[in-house]
């Protein structure tokens, strides 16, 4: 152990007679996070080594020595028979050393004109670029389910709210729909992240550059950006694209978990709208009758973890000066555990909405009640009898009332009784009142008319593939 100490402590250098101690190396080593780099710290070595090829910085021999000893690493992680080694404090480091194991003397050229600083970030860039990638496709397949059941139910009708009282009758296809276009921003914040953070910072090196003739297009179009970066240090030390990427991933995860809460309430004996499934659901250790929403609140919960996660990268970048510092190490940490979890609760609330049940008739009795039709009997009064809107809200006021007071709901009351608080109102005002016509006669342009909703099903459906 104390040879490959030593062997790890000369890569960087002999700068040092004493071998740092046990717990520096623990607090200073971050292998088990970064390997996930593996890929991608691989694919930057390939650039760079053709690129100083190419510009006759080191030989061709070496070059192919390198891809060559390069492709065994690889095969290596792939078959899982890689050495990771916590001594050598990173994947890069890990990677480098064993390309020296199997290649010797070539294996120390590959890193002529760049720094850890450069290969760090160039890796962490290309990880979180993939990152985006997936979790717009995540959320593009929730999306995807949302507007297929949105489509089986463009007229079922239930009770819209506001402060969790109800409002006005909506349709639960529209309801559905208005996570779709949530979830689109989302996916748009991400893309536009990606699109931001997709440049280079390799050729950067420590901080200043290098004296090296170094061609930084041909390396970031190898690895697929853009341009190169244009400022070394600001290269090395920004983050920001780290921390667009978890703020985006915040937002995305607060839209997951507000659906998630109402497949809670929908789920609720109180509520009775729906139904998860059986592969969805737990149940409980003492009682029997149990059925929970433990997905969807677990979704609801880790909202909060990536929140929090966005918090802490924040945090340990907003004091540091440029360029490169140490607290940078637990970037990757923070950014994959983001990830990972946006991913499965993306995941889970696909699968719950795909196999939710609906119960159609609960919605409707639910719509019925609360004086939810009260707006349609104001808009009554101003298009037929061309009363000022504050004066028919008076009137629906007073009508509510009365209905309160009797104990039931507005198209309950007789037209007799109507009368007594308003004397020109007719039997016509009746057919207003029935939830099913409130939700039809919404067809305003993102109205929650099922005429409305199936356009738009059908929108989304082609917008999506």
């Amino acid at each position: 152990m104390a040879s490959e100490s030593k062997k790890g402590q000369q890569m960087w250098g002999g700068r040092f007679a004493a071998q740092p101690s046990d717990i520096m190396q623990s607090i200073n080593a971050s292998i088990d996070v970064d390997r996930r780099m593996v890929r991608e710290d691989i694919a930057g070595s390939r650039a760079h080594a053709d690129m100083l090829a190419e510009q006759g910085i080191i030989s061709e021999a070496d070059n192919v020595a390198i891809q060559e000893g390069l492709d065994q690493v690889i095969a290596e992680v792939l078959d899982g028979s890689f050495p990771y080694r916590a001594e050598l404090e990173d994947i890069h480091m890990n990677v480098e050393a064993r390309l020296k194991e199997i290649i010797g003397e070539p294996a120390g050229r590959m890193h002529t004109a760049r720094s850890r600083n450069d290969q760090v970030v160039t890796d962490f860039r290309l990880w979180t670029r993939g990152a985006l990638t997936e979790a717009r496709r995540s959320l593009k397949a929730l999306q995807r389910s949302l507007v297929k059941r949105a489509g089986e139910h463009t007229d079922a009708v239930m009770p819209g709210f506001t402060h969790l009282q109800t409002a006005q009758p909506v349709t639960l296809g529209h309801h559905l729909l208005a996570y779709v276009e949530m979830i689109e921003r989302d996916r748009a914040r991400l893309d536009d992240c990606a699109r931001r953070l997709n440049e280079s910072p390799l050729g950067s090196a420590a901080l200043a550059g290098t004296g090296f003739t170094i061609d930084r297009d041909a390396t970031a179009e190898a690895l697929g950006f853009y341009r190169p970066m244009a400022n070394s240090l600001d290269a090395v030390s920004a983050r920001d694209f780290a921390l667009e990427a978890l703020s985006a991933l915040s937002i995305a995860s607060t839209h997951l978990s507000r659906l998630a809460e109402e497949i809670v309430l929908w789920t609720s004996a109180q509520f009775a709208f729906a139904k998860l499934s059986d592969a969805w659901s737990t149940g409980s250790s003492i009682m029997p009758q149990k059925r929970n929403p433990d997905a969807a609140e677990l979704v609801r919960a880790k909202a909060s973890l990536i929140t929090g996660q966005f918090a802490s990268l924040q945090g340990a970048v907003k004091a540091l000066p440029l360029a490169y510092a140490k607290d940078l190490q637990d970037d990757k940490q923070l950014t994959f555990s983001a990830f990972d979890t946006f991913g499965l609760c993306a995941a889970s609330m696909t699968g719950m909405i795909e196999t939710i049940t609906f119960n159609r008739e609960n919605m409707r009795a639910a719509a019925a009640k609360g004086f939810s039709t009260a707006t349609d009997l104001a808009d009554w009064l101003v298009r037929e009898l061309k009363m000022p809107f504050r004066d028919a809200h008076h009137v629906t006021g007073a009508l509510v009332a009365k209905a309160e007071e009797k104990g039931c709901d507005l198209p309950e009351l007789s037209l007799e009784e109507m009368q007594a608080v308003e004397s020109r109102l007719t039997n016509d005002v009746f057919s207003v009142l029935t939830v099913e016509a409130s939700a039809m006669s919404r067809q305003s342009y993102g109205g929650t008319s099922p005429v409305r909703v199936a356009e738009q099903v059908e929108q989304w459906t082609q917008r999506l593939g």
